[in-house]
């Protein structure tokens, strides 16, 4: 397997396919995932010419379950040390959930020439939690809700999560898809709990707003109208309003993890916005 250190002694996992002279495609998983959640991504974007680069974050998936460092000033500095690593220029950055607030916080801080693009799918920018300046967000409580059940009983809420509001497969007339819902759960638990439950403090109490403005490369903004996850009238909707260059496309009825289950709406879209 492929590794890369941080600065700070973690070692990094990445899958790195396709040309090494094409334009590469660098997606950022959601929490409490992996580089795998990519996979109908990956496949198709290699098979279109393209470079295509995913890391398992610190704590996730097959990256070293280190005790500190689960915020989103690491996260981003461990993506610069990926691309650093691989060279990654002209970049498009993708990312999904927590992955799209990784995404706002490095191509904010990027060095000149490493990033084309960048989209947020489902993406928690600006800010989950309900403040003085976001009252839409949602309360504390949910998060520390969050909390108590991953250190209770980290594999049945992980069940419940992908099994229920993360698909949207606990909605009427929505069939669910059992060997995705073990795939997630698969990868949660490949995970670190230690990284799992600093990280939702990461995911939910980051202030994105600055990272926003300062973005200045075209941004597309997905994001399904039932994401039971990460409500869209208190993300992308403001989302957008502080990019200077963003777009905004709704999907009407599409979950949280409409890149899975609704892969080759979201992967059309993609690609027309890549090559835009």
């Amino acid at each position: 397997m492929t590794y890369v250190t941080t600065r700070d002694g973690v070692e990094i996992f990445y899958k790195d396919w396709g040309p090494k002279d094409a334009q590469p495609i660098v997606f950022h998983h959601g929490w409490p995932l992996s580089a795998d959640d990519w996979d109908a991504q990956l496949t198709f974007f290699v098979n279109q010419g393209y470079r295509v680069v995913a890391h398992d974050r610190r704590g996730h998936g097959r990256s070293a379950q280190v005790s500190d460092g689960h915020d989103m000033d690491h996260y981003a500095a461990d993506v610069e040390a990926v691309v650093e690593a691989l060279d990654l220029r002209n970049a498009v950055h993708i990312g999904h959930s927590t992955g799209g607030g990784e995404v706002a916080r490095y191509v904010a801080r990027a060095k000149p020439g490493r990033v084309a693009k960048a989209v947020l799918i489902g993406a928690v920018p600006p800010i989950m939690l309900k403040t003085a300046d976001y009252p839409g967000g949602l309360p504390i409580e949910v998060f520390d809700g969050f909390r108590a059940a991953l250190a209770a009983d980290r594999s049945s809420f992980y069940r419940d999560v992908a099994s229920g509001p993360f698909y949207g497969f606990n909605r009427e007339g929505v069939e669910a898809r059992p060997a995705v819902v073990d795939n997630w759960w698969r990868q949660g638990m490949m995970g670190g709990a230690k990284a799992h439950y600093d990280g939702i403090k990461a995911f939910s109490e980051t202030d994105f707003t600055e990272d926003l403005k300062a973005i200045d490369v075209p941004t597309l903004v997905m994001h399904g109208d039932d994401d039971q996850i990460v409500p869209i009238d208190a993300s992308a909707k403001l989302a957008v309003k502080l990019l200077k260059k963003g777009e905004l496309k709704i999907y009407p009825g599409f979950s949280h993890g409409m890149a899975t289950v609704n892969a080759d709406v979201i992967n059309r879209d993609l690609l027309a916005f890549i090559k835009g």
